[in-house]
């Protein structure tokens, strides 16, 4: 049998162990300068890490991705670690792991009597910004507020089962103009609330989202007659689209016919793609040219926001980040979506531009959801008022070229509604995927995936390595034991 050391040196792990709240180190703590930048954080829904052209993974057309690629440092090995649209985002907000922010679930009818929301107590990032004196901006999709009756009359809220609610002024956590929706998968036809609309004041726009978010974000940037924003202080503004989200056939036919001359069985080459004689591989092949011509899509609509930064003067005063809240399966190992341990589900883009400050590069730091909100605090320099009871570890430091205590491991998750002390708990690196399953009244599942012998995790092999299940169930223990998960002490 394995011990964990020998373990550990067998697949390349240093024995230092995960990197705690107790080792982070602002970069104000450790005397570096710090200045203050303006903050662009763009972020669609549903885009997987491996679809943008320049990785060379799959046959999508992203030029300005690819530029910016050029440009940035970009962590391919940047994981959701609940890839699901409002747990992420709450950890994105707050730094704090789910059952400690309460998103342990979407926010939706069925989660609102378990308080599943964003905490109006908790302190996020952009309530530091404000604080700090910063404008704030916030467009698109939010979706941390659990809609209440009566429902908002809208298409995604029906009698048994509503997802879309509007956010009061008093939970927007420091955000000054305000362009936003709950959830609301109309793309050609979205719903929005501005800063001073009521709950029943929302309107409807005919344009594609991106699209008309974009224009919106342009405006705000350039700000003619300081109508967005004060222009003497400095600005975070956050762009949420949609697309890539269901349902697909909800983009321009512009972007979509990019890829008419495409083959279609060349834009399914993944080995892990289901046959196009099965019920998956038929929906992969129906929504795949749509998947990446929305991709496309998002990939112009972030251009010209670039272009606008430039032109305006802005660009070498600004961070800018592009990622995405979770990735997308469309029918690979028969998963219609998201939401669970494979890699298309769980790693995503992430991207961050600072000119003079970050050297572009790739990394394959190990970087998760909960280290985002730390890292762009301390990246903007307020290192110092990142919280004790925040979770994720910041990695500005890393990204900013100095040598650092680096994770081994990043943790995956699945909350069943109301059952906190239940569901899936994984870890994932570059070398496995582990993750167990305790789901009330059935036995204890176990999965695990070599992810260097079969990339595209073809094979369960838990079964074959029980040496190896023993010794990252240690590791697991130890991540979660971190975060206090009630999930260890449930017994099936």
């Amino acid at each position: 049998m394995l011990d964990r050391r020998t373990f550990l040196k067998a697949t390349g792990i240093t024995v230092t162990g995960m990197c705690l709240n107790g080792c982070m180190k602002s970069l104000a703590a450790s005397g570096d300068s710090v200045t203050h930048p303006n903050l662009l954080f763009v972020f669609p829904d549903q885009m997987r890490g491996s679809a943008m052209g320049f990785l060379g993974e799959e046959p999508v057309m992203t030029p300005t991705l690819d530029r910016f690629a050029a440009e940035s440092l970009v962590l391919p090995q940047t994981v959701s670690s609940y890839p699901v649209c409002s747990p992420f985002r709450a950890m994105l907000m707050t730094g704090k792991y789910p059952h400690a922010n309460q998103v342990t679930n979407n926010c939706l009818s069925l989660t609102t009597p378990f308080n599943c929301q964003l905490q109006e107590t908790d302190t996020c990032w952009s309530d530091v910004l404000k604080e700090k004196g910063y404008s704030l901006g916030y467009i698109g999709k939010w979706h941390l507020d659990s809609p209440v009756e009566p429902y908002i009359e809208c298409a995604n809220n029906g009698p048994k089962q509503a997802w879309n609610e509007w956010c009061p002024p008093h939970r927007r956590h420091g955000f000054d103009f305000w362009y936003a929706y709950g959830t609301y998968d109309h793309h050609m036809r979205p719903l929005y609330w501005d800063t001073e609309a009521a709950r029943d004041g929302f309107h409807y726009v005919d344009q594609w989202g991106p699209e008309h978010e974009a224009d919106l974000a342009i405006q705000y940037i350039t700000n003619k007659e300081g109508t967005y924003r004060d222009p003497d202080r400095p600005f975070a503004l956050v762009v949420s689209m949609n697309p890539p989200h269901t349902p697909y056939t909800q983009v321009p036919k512009r972007y979509v016919d990019r890829y008419k001359d495409v083959p279609l069985e060349d834009l399914c080459q993944r080995p892990n793609i289901p046959p196009a004689n099965t019920k998956m591989g038929a929906q992969y092949r129906r929504d795949i040219r749509n998947y990446y011509g929305m991709i496309t899509g998002v990939d112009e609509q972030f251009g010209r926001i670039l272009d606008t930064l430039k032109a305006q003067g802005l660009e070498d005063d600004t961070l800018v980040v592009f990622t995405s809240d979770h990735g997308n399966c469309l029918g690979i190992h028969g998963q219609a979506t998201k939401n669970n341990r494979y890699e298309e589900s769980m790693r995503i883009p992430f991207m961050v531009r600072y000119p003079g400050k970050i050297k572009p590069r790739q990394d394959d730091l190990l970087f998760s959801s909960l280290d985002m909100c730390p890292t762009l605090l301390d990246l903007m320099g307020f290192g110092h008022e990142i919280g004790k009871d925040v979770d994720g570890k910041s990695y500005a430091g890393e990204f900013l070229g100095r040598q650092g205590s680096r994770p081994e491991w990043q943790w995956y998750m699945w909350v069943p509604q109301g059952k906190p002390a239940w569901g899936r708990r994984g870890i994932r690196n570059r070398a496995f995927t582990f993750v167990v399953s305790k789901i009330q009244g059935q036995p204890t599942d176990y999965y695990l995936h070599d992810n260097k012998n079969d990339p595209y995790q073809l094979k369960n092999i838990a079964s074959q390595r029980p040496d190896l299940v023993k010794a990252l169930m240690v590791e697991l223990e130890r991540t979660l034991l971190t975060y206090d998960d009630p999930w260890l002490k449930t017994e099936v």
